[in-house]
């Protein structure tokens, strides 16, 4: 496949072709008509011929231009070439002298290529050169040190003849110690485009100028209001600053006419540097260090700001994903496309906040422009009807002599905006290098102007560079820029104009099969594995943010970074891919976990019901809600919860603080039995860890208040039998003082013999029987109701011990 069949242009004109040929026959007769008439053996045969030879290899002296001005000349200019000579042999050279020689019309574009591709080549054919007061010589050019030239020449010296692009060639003629002859040590071929006049029918050119980095924002945010942001690290200042590469791609970009194809992840990262933002600490004590370019991400902003207005801006999908890696990888994995379609969405918003302008966002730009029917099915998914590819893989069309326009219908609404592959490739090498930028700006002027001489047909033409071009890159292509845009060839255009051009009929709108994309850019795309981790990451968000009071706190900085670990800059960076997703995960974890369950140790059970607390704890700042803690008994015949194997309980838990739920439980049996404690989101999805834990009941069962019933009883009996045995003990006491009492009235009745001792002998001696008979009152025992209870004495009457359940407010240990 080719971008376009070659226009094969007017050659020459034929007086100027004879003029030339003739011209070099004549100095070629001399010298051949002496070499026929020398000898074979004559010293003169060694002799070097009169014209220039080519010395071996690329040349011994390395021949640079630095410098080209003007890059596309009219009437009247006057050329300006520098650059230097650097002798890169081990002999020095003599009697050198730098020369410009104008070479044939290039008028095919792969000419151009060929030429810029033995652009060093001393065996390349070089024109005659121009008058020899054009030259700069030297007298001796030392290995291995530079010497600088300049040489200007004004246009009517050149001898250009039709309009068209001419080989420039800078030569270094001289002569070395072991070749003492004139011979051409070093070259280097450049370009010409000479076009003095307007063309009727100038192509328009639409150049894409690209406002892309890398990632450099983390999902982390601080806990403060203000949800400080937390960077991979500070490359982003460096880009932004003034030098940078970002600075330099706004700087040099407000001055064309160039349509702005924008990251709006750039934006907002940019954005959130402009207040308090943090990075990594150099320690390894894991501490972030609060970043320092607030003024220069404020002034990079409204910088930008400036170069965009009455611009068109075109906004990527939020971080830039990768089209190509979705495709072949992501669709296979559900939720990959719902990502798209959130980056799309949320792109609009992004550019219209912070620059103040609409953007479209009706393009697609696959990694480098390379596309299949997959790529496409999933660029329009999200709501492009755009997609910018490159030309490089379309055809051009059949017998087309000529590069078509860019639009191209292929089906569904969709339009296929083709980017010229020649001219949008032309800055991706070095550009530090003067010699380099000059030559780039050179052949991108010279492929612009040879393809607008192909037909007088209109026709709209898109350049599309590569996504992150260095500071030198973007100084290369804003000095192409300019210089196209001064032409008499081109003219500057939209994006959305050139996709809205006439399509060209005879050109080609069959997408390339998926057998037909690079290798070398499937090799690096995103592994399956990548989409796999970024919908695990999606499905843990979506249970978690269910629970939160205030969700956009998460879900806005957990979905733009998953929006990032799809992005296009990952490509060839698979490692730091890795990081960064597994980052996103981690740090997902952590928050869920700050939302768990308090662990519990062995709870005692010391009566047939009790309450069990289970303990919520919330370190989140904001409050969550919506989650039910059930406690499940694994063993109900023994633990039964609220009188059922589990029980539910909805919790809400303020941020920073904790929250006890209590459970009833009642008791069936002695033993161990273990109690399952788990949170749930409000749809029946587990939430976090369950908590295991064990309940040793004690409760006293009916066996055991038999045996202590018998107990009390038995004491009740023994109470009651000493009880009986005082009560006859006091009455044969209280019987044998009456017989006394009457024992004694009957002796006051015997002592009327006058001795008072009543045994009628009328002495009044004692009965000493009777004495000792008769016990005396300290002796006898007290059996008033009032006597004080003695130590001996049985304990009074007492009801049975109670064996009612005890109450359900009891609290037990954790």
């Amino acid at each position: 496949m080719a971008e376009a069949a070659d226009f094969q242009g007017t050659s020459p004109s034929p007086a100027r072709r004879w003029l030339r040929r003739t011209g070099a026959v004549l100095a070629g007769t001399p010298l051949l008509a002496g070499l026929l008439q020398l000898p074979a053996g004559s010293p003169a045969a060694a002799a070097p011929p009169a014209a220039p030879q080519a010395a071996s290899d690329n040349g011994s002296v390395a021949v640079s231009v630095d410098s080209l001005t003007p890059g596309a000349p009219t009437e009247g200019d006057t050329v300006t070439v520098s650059g230097t000579v650097t002798n890169k042999g081990k002999k020095a050279v003599t009697d050198a002298s730098v020369g410009l020689r104008v070479g044939s019309l290039l008028d095919t574009r792969s000419s151009i290529d060929r030429v810029a591709k033995n652009s060093g080549d001393v065996d390349s054919p070089v024109g005659a050169e121009i008058d020899d007061k054009y030259t700069e010589k030297f007298s001796k050019l030392t290995p291995g040190v530079s010497q600088p030239y300049t040489i200007s020449v004004p246009t009517d010296e050149l001898d250009l003849g039709q309009d068209g692009v001419y080989d420039l060639s800078v030569t270094l003629t001289g002569e070395t110690s072991d070749q003492p002859w004139e011979q051409t040590l070093g070259v280097r071929h450049t370009f010409l485009p000479w076009q003095p006049d307007d063309l009727d029918t100038k192509t328009k050119t639409a150049f894409m100028w690209p406002l892309v980095s890398t990632v450099h924002m983390t999902a982390e945010t601080g806990s403060d209001e203000e949800q400080t942001p937390v960077f991979h690290d500070d490359e982003l200042a460096a880009e932004i600053s003034p030098g940078g590469r970002l600075d330099r791609m706004v700087a040099l970009g407000k001055d064309l006419d160039v349509t702005w194809v924008i990251d709006p992840d750039l934006l907002a990262s940019v954005e959130a540097m402009t207040t308090r933002y943090e990075i990594p600490g150099e320690t390894t004590d894991d501490q972030n260090v609060v970043g320092g370019h607030q003024e220069v991400a404020k002034r990079w902003l409204t910088e930008v700001q400036k170069a965009v207005a009455d611009k068109e801006v075109v906004a990527l999908p939020f971080g830039d994903p990768d089209l190509a890696s979705l495709a072949h990888h992501g669709t296979s994995v559900t939720g990959s496309l719902r990502h798209l379609k959130e980056a799309t969405d949320v792109a609009a918003r992004t550019v219209e906040s912070i620059l103040h302008v609409a953007p479209s966002t009706d393009y697609a730009w696959p990694v480098e422009g390379a596309v299949d029917p997959s790529i496409i099915k999933v660029s329009t998914s999200a709501g492009a009807d755009k997609v910018i590819v490159r030309g490089d893989t379309f055809e051009g069309g059949r017998d087309l002599t000529y590069t078509p326009t860019a639009p191209r219908p292929i089906g569904g609404g969709t339009t296929a905006v083709v980017a010229d592959a020649r001219l949008s490739t032309v800055f991706g090498g070095d550009m530090t290098r003067a010699s380099a930028s000059t030559q780039a700006v050179q052949r991108f002027l010279a492929q612009s102007l040879t393809l607008a001489l192909q037909t007088d047909r209109p026709r709209s033409v898109v350049v599309a560079p590569q996504r992150t071009p260095s500071a030198a890159q973007a100084q290369t292509m804003a000095e192409a820029i300019g210089a196209l845009q001064d032409s008499t060839w081109s003219q500057p255009q939209d994006l959305t104009a050139a996709a809205k051009s006439k399509p060209d009929p005879a050109a080609g709108t069959e997408v390339p099969p998926a057998s037909a994309y690079p290798k070398s850019l499937r090799k690096q795309e995103l592994p399956r594995s990548a989409f796999e981790q970024i919908a695990r990451t999606q499905d843990k968000l979506d249970r978690f943010k269910v629970v939160l009071s205030d969700q956009s706190r998460v879900v806005t900085p957990f979905g733009r970074a998953l929006n990032r670990g799809m992005a296009a800059s990952w490509r060839g960076r698979p490692a730091e891919a890795a990081i960064h997703r597994s980052g996103v995960e981690t740090y997902l974890d952590t928050l869920i976990g700050q939302v768990r369950l308090i662990e519990k140790s062995e709870t005692k059970l010391s009566g047939r019901s009790a309450t069990i607390p289970v303990t919520v704890q919330n370190n989140l700042v904001q409050g969550v809600e919506h989650l039910v803690l059930r406690l499940t008994s694994t063993n109900p015949t023994r633990l039964e919860i609220d009188g059922n194997a589990y029980e539910e309980q909805p919790v809400t838990v303020s941020g920073g603080h904790s929250q006890s739920v209590k459970f009833t439980t009642n008791a069936n049996a002695n033993g161990r039995a273990t109690v399952v404690a788990q949170l749930y989101t409000q749809d029946g999805r587990p939430y976090g860890q369950p908590v295991t834990f064990d309940v040793k009941v004690t409760e006293i069962t009916a066996t055991v208040m038999l045996v202590i019933g018998g107990g009390v009883l038995l004491l009740v009996l023994a109470g009651f039998r000493m009880y009986t045995q005082r009560k006859r003990a006091a009455a044969r006491q209280a019987e044998e003082r009456e017989q006394d009492d009457a024992a004694d009235e009957a002796g006051t009745d015997a002592n009327s013999d006058g001795d008072g001792d009543g045994d009628g002998d009328g002495d009044g001696a004692k009965n000493p029987e009777a004495s000792e008979e008769r016990p005396s009152e300290e002796s006898a025992p007290d059996t008033r109701e009032d006597a004080p209870e003695q130590p001996s004495d049985p304990a009074p009457d007492t009801a049975p011990e109670s064996a009612d359940p005890s109450g359900t407010g009891e609290r037990v240990d954790r």
